[in-house]
């Protein structure tokens, strides 16, 4: 076994001779440097391995949660005319069960997996922004433990996963299990959508020189992918959910029809999330099995630049089939016709992957491990699943199947097998890293069957009962109508599988004593993450290598035949005493720049825990507490962004003597990846919204008329504030960067009015509309406060931009906070444009 932590002198630098730390600040070592926090600090650590390892184990703490939900619901139906449970606890059982696999286990467990090994495979030695993983971790955690204190409170949501208007509203749900549902799961969402952020800016701007887009290990493109299809898919629920609880708390109509609501506009703004998540689920899980089998089978995975053409393409083609579960609604039948061929067009780019996946195991030899073993099981259950919903794509079919058990057995051999099976894969296949030692092969063999065998049992039996007419969400059923074996052998399949699972869980905490300590890269695996012994002193490289392939492991000897602490590399030397890694262009890989990263904080769980306060005190009505939580939020992030200038430092990177910039402010940088992908985040937002407002038109154009009389002053003010607005943020980055720094504060305290004059103009022009008078109303009201509070970010960024300008806390150049203003005062000023150009024509 490789001791790396034998030449700590290597690295202990003078830094007197560097001029990168103050003078008499005693040297550092490398290990001292990424050291993690001990103890009641150990919270304030942002590592992501710290992060990565607690979204896993939360993750799989609500798995094993939503499965004893799953068996008390196989209990109630085991057999007919059962008393187990009552109709409105097997509601409130089979709605949790379903929302906490959905939105606390697959995505979460996705994004433990992104968060711990994207780094490690790139060559990073830590995300570009640490922090914001930390704060999006705390926001699910403290969103999944609201959803589930509504045990606590005998308000368990009992509306469904998806909480289908009107039974959601308050007519029919009266109390606050709607409420739990509709905040605690907004809450949570929050951290996917800053995940979103962090995955692409991480994989685009963190890796390894030599690194290019053709060079990435596979998985990162297929998270790539997934990230860019959060940014886009989550926003509708998050809209969509904020709409409903305004309906249920304030009484705004936004789903009531006689006031020109729709409860169809919750079904589309849930479908365009809910039908892109089952791929956003699945592609990371195959990005899993595609990393897996070139190691088991020893060679190349075949087909690389198709597999990304295909994981690219499923990504466009996921968004243009969400009514694909709207088939029995009502759609106009050219409607129909398109979703239906945009279903069944998937299947291509899907069938591509699995190819690829067939051919790679027709090159060698497999050798069964257990992680081979599941991702064979992936394989036989996924296509079972993938040739039913091509079923389903299928309109007359459709009509008879929906909402039957065959949906139920569709939807589970989609999701068990394309992400559960791959999950408990990678968890076998990962585990030496995450631990230190291996889980036991023979008993993962065991785990393995059972769960196979009891899958298959339990789900294969709900296609039969679907086509013999059983319909879903019933507590109880009567004798004689063909239902009453197959319930049965599929609630014994269910206590098979969750034999598995319980197996599983014994050898996981069997291990930690009796595992086998892992060697140097047990699998014998091609790609970065195994360059060091499985258990690392707290850092992912000393050096940063240089990569010429898709397999460093396998292709690079220098890589494999030394001792990790001495292959060559980037930023060997840490003379600043600062966390450290390097900045790479986009789509070559050439290093560009040099990344600080920061170290431990409590911030983002001080920002995190101020905005849990304010959805709970929401959600208790507590308003007074809300304002303080957003408050502590609010205050938390601004101590955050307060970061040291490094504008202007130049470093020696190690790599032939190439010098490169510290933090700088480069368009194909980190910093402005980030910017954008944020904005998509908030455009993906703001379409929301303004799909909303467009359906509704379309639905009872009668009711805009009523909201026609101030649109031509709001139109007026709007595209005036909105263009002053914009031209304000272009000046304030051009001043900046010009060294200005008066003049720069000067135009920073122009826009704090110019924001402030826009906010106050369109609540002047839209006070005359009464939101609670219609929906068309009320939809304009909320797209009034969306886009205030982006000028209301304005206002606030810009003075204390100023302020800091004032005081000689910038240095000249331009810097983040202005490209940040520029491009928010953009994305604003287009969206107040686009909103006044929308009410001008319905008003015409």
């Amino acid at each position: 076994m490789t001791d790396t932590t034998s030449d700590t002198t290597l690295d202990r630098i003078n830094p007197a001779e560097h001029g990168g730390a103050r003078k008499g600040e005693p040297s550092k070592s490398f290990e001292e440097i990424w050291d993690r926090p001990r103890g009641w600090r150990y919270w304030s650590s942002v590592s992501h391995r710290v992060v990565g390892k607690r979204f896993l184990v939360t993750g799989f703490c609500f798995f094993l949660i939503a499965g004893f939900l799953a068996l008390l619901v196989r209990t109630q139906l085991i057999v007919p005319d059962n008393t187990f449970l009552d109709a409105e606890t097997f509601n409130q059982v089979f709605t949790m069960h379903g929302t906490i696999m959905m939105f606390l286990f697959a995505i979460p467990m996705l994004e433990g997996f992104g968060v711990y090994l994207i780094p490690l495979m790139v060559g990073a030695r830590d995300l570009v922004f640490p922090r914001l993983g930390a704060f999006g971790y705390y926001c699910y955690l403290y969103g999944g433990l609201m959803v589930l204190s509504s045990f606590l409170f005998d308000a368990a949501p009992d509306g469904g996963w998806f909480m289908y208007v009107p039974l959601s509203t308050s007519d029919f749900t009266p109390g606050l299990s709607a409420d739990f549902w509709l905040i605690g799961i907004t809450l949570a969402e929050i951290a996917s959508v800053t995940a979103a952020v962090e995955i692409i800016a991480s994989i685009l701007c963190s890796r390894a020189p030599g690194m290019s887009l053709t060079r990435m290990p596979i998985l990162m493109w297929y998270l790539l992918v997934t990230a860019f299809m959060i940014a886009i898919a989550f926003p509708p629920l998050i809209i969509g959910s904020i709409l409903l609880e305004s309906q249920r708390l304030l009484g705004l109509p936004f789903f009531d029809p006689a006031l020109g609501g729709d409860p169809l506009l919750w079904q589309h703004l849930f479908w365009l999330f809910g039908h892109p998540e089952v791929y956003i689920i699945f592609l990371p899980a195959a990005g899993m099995v595609a990393t897996m089998l070139p190691t088991f089978v020893g060679k190349p995975l075949f087909g690389y630049g198709f597999a990304v053409a295909a994981v690219v393409s499923m990504g466009f083609l996921s968004f243009g089939l969400w009514a694909h579960h709207m088939f029995t609604t009502g759609l106009p039948v050219m409607s129909l016709s398109l979703f239906s061929a945009a279903s069944t067009m998937v299947a291509v780019p899907t069938g591509v992957q699995i190819f690829c996946f067939i051919a790679t195991l027709a090159q060698g030899k497999p050798r069964l491990t257990v992680p081979m073993l599941f991702v064979l099981g992936f394989l036989f259950i996924f296509v079972l699943g993938g040739l039913t919903g091509v079923m389903l794509a299928s309109v007359p079919f459709n009509f008879q199947a929906h909402d039957s058990y065959f949906v139920v057995a569709h939807l589970h051999y989609v999701l068990i097998g394309g992400f559960v099976f791959p999950m408990f894969g990678a968890l076998y296949y990962w585990m030496p890293h995450l631990t230190g030692r291996m889980l036991s092969e023979r008993i993962g063999k065991w785990v393995f069957w059972l769960m196979f065998a009891g899958f298959n049992l339990a789900f294969f039996m709900m296609h039969l009962t679907g086509l013999r007419g059983m319909p879903r969400r019933i507590a109880t059923y009567p004798e004689g109508l063909g239902w009453d074996r197959l319930n049965l052998l599929s609630s014994i399949g269910a206590y098979i599988l969750a034999a598995g699972v319980a197996l599983f869980v014994w050898d996981f905490v069997r291990h930690f004593r009796q595992g086998l300590r892992a060697p140097l890269n047990p699998w014998g695996a091609g790609t970065l993450e195994w360059l060091y012994q499985p258990v690392t002193p707290g850092y992912n490289f000393r050096a940063i290598p240089e990569v010429r392939s898709r397999e460093p492991l396998w292709d690079q000897p220098e890589l494999s035949d030394r001792p990790a602490h001495d292959v060559a590399g980037a930023l060997r030397a840490c003379p600043d005493h600062r966390r450290e890694t390097i900045g790479s262009d986009p789509v070559s890989g050439e290093p560009i720049q040099i990344l600080r990263l920061p170290h431990p904080t409590w911030m983002p769980l001080i920002s995190a825990s101020g905005v849990a306060l304010g959805f709970g005190a929401t959600l208790a009505s507590f308003y007074w507490l809300t304002v303080a939580g957003f408050a502590t939020a609010l205050a938390g992030i601004t101590a955050w962004t307060r970061e040291p200038s490094d504008s202007g430092v130049t470093r020696d990177t190690g790599l032939g003597g190439l010098r490169l910039a510290v933090n700088a402010v480069d368009r194909r940088g980190h910093l402005h990846v980030s910017i954008v992908g944020t904005m998509v985040i908030s455009f993906a937002l703001f379409a929301s919204l303004l799909f909303g407002g467009l359906f509704l038109w379309n639905v009872q154009p009668e009711f805009a008329d009523r909201v026609a009389e101030p649109v031509a002053a709001w139109t007026i003010a709007a595209l005036c504030g909105g263009g002053v607005v914009a031209v304000f943020g272009w000046l304030a980055l051009r001043t900046g960067a010009r060294g200005a720094l008066r003049a720069a504060a000067l135009v920073d305290g122009v826009l704090v009015l110019a924001a402030s004059t826009t906010g106050a103009l369109m609540g002047s022009a839209l006070w005359p509309v009464d939101p609670w008078a219609s929906a068309f109303g009320a939809t304009g009201w909320a797209l009034g406060v969306f886009v205030t509070v982006h000028l209301a970010v304005i206002a606030w960024w810009a003075l204390i931009n100023a302020l800091r300008k004032i005081v000689g806390a910038v240095e000249p150049g331009q810097t983040l906070p202005d490209l940040l203003l520029n491009a928010v005062c953009k994305a604003t000023g287009a969206m107040v444009v686009i909103t006044a150009i929308c009410f001008l024509v319905v008003a015409s």
